[in-house]
């Protein structure tokens, strides 16, 4: 045999050999991609193995899980990313669901969602103490001023969080810090301003209309009321409280609609 042919031959033999030994490794993933895979399983099982979340879909790369897919409901975005943060391994979460659900007008969401959180924690004391505004555009509600403690805020982020409607919520409400000299304030506000004959209709409300808020003994009346002589008489009575240091009055007076 010439040298060239067995040179061709002995070539083609290491080559085939080469082949044949490493096929079991061409197929075999590299470790990184590995573990992206029995994350995102970990993550689909574990969970996103709830029947709200069924239209929820995960990948993972690096430990960085990405969320899609559609809820029907804000509150079930937010769930879905902390039960995947709860995963072992998952080192951030990217949380790209959209909420679907029904699509309300942004001021009928708006009304429906302020008169919800006005009457929200009544019976617990605390209503006449947090003034929480609510504005939506576009779906997203972004609720703002003060709430007496953590739970009174923690539950109107909730009452926001399930409204139907809703697709996101930006939280800004400021939690007042605590005080028993402002909780004396309050009993002593709410008292001299609810019990004053021309106001204490307003106390037949639950929602307590009028609201009011005490920081380090700084005092903001918000809410509606019926006519100027009654947002005059609720300031004049704020201010006649001893040890209150300021009175701001943001009430605002009702529009009266006219009668044909």
């Amino acid at each position: 045999m010439k040298p060239a042919r067995q040179y061709l031959i002995f070539a083609a033999a290491l080559v085939l050999g080469a082949s044949i030994s490493a096929s079991p490794l061409a197929f075999a993933l590299p470790q990184s991609a590995q573990n992206d895979i029995n994350l995102q399983a970990e993550v689909t099982n574990q969970a996103l193995n709830k029947s709200n979340l069924k239209d929820v879909h995960a990948t993972a790369h690096d430990g960085v899980v990405t969320l899609t897919g559609t809820v029907p409901l804000f509150y079930l975005k937010e769930e879905a990313e902390k039960r995947t943060h709860k995963i072992k391994n998952v080192q951030a979460v990217s949380n790209q669901i959209e909420v679907a659900g029904v699509n309300l007008p942004d001021s009928v969401l708006e009304a429906k969602l302020a008169k919800a959180i006005s009457y929200d924690r009544v019976g617990y004391g605390t209503t006449p103490f947090n003034a929480i505004s609510v504005r939506v555009q576009d779906g997203t509600a972004t609720l703002a001023g003060d709430a007496y403690g953590p739970v009174d805020a923690a539950s109107a982020l909730a009452l926001a969080a399930y409204m139907p409607g809703v697709k996101n919520v930006v939280n800004e409400v400021r939690v007042d810090p605590l005080s028993p000299m402002d909780d004396r304030s309050r009993i002593q506000l709410f008292r001299t301003i609810y019990g004053f004959p021309t106001l204490s209709k307003y106390a037949l409300d639950p929602a307590k209309p009028i609201r009011i808020s005490v920081q380090n003994g700084n005092v903001t009346l918000y809410g509606v009321v019926d006519s100027q002589m009654d947002k005059e008489v609720a300031g004049i009575r704020a201010n006649s409280v001893p040890g209150i240091f300021k009175v701001t009055n943001n009430l605002k007076v009702a529009e009266k609609t006219e009668k044909n």
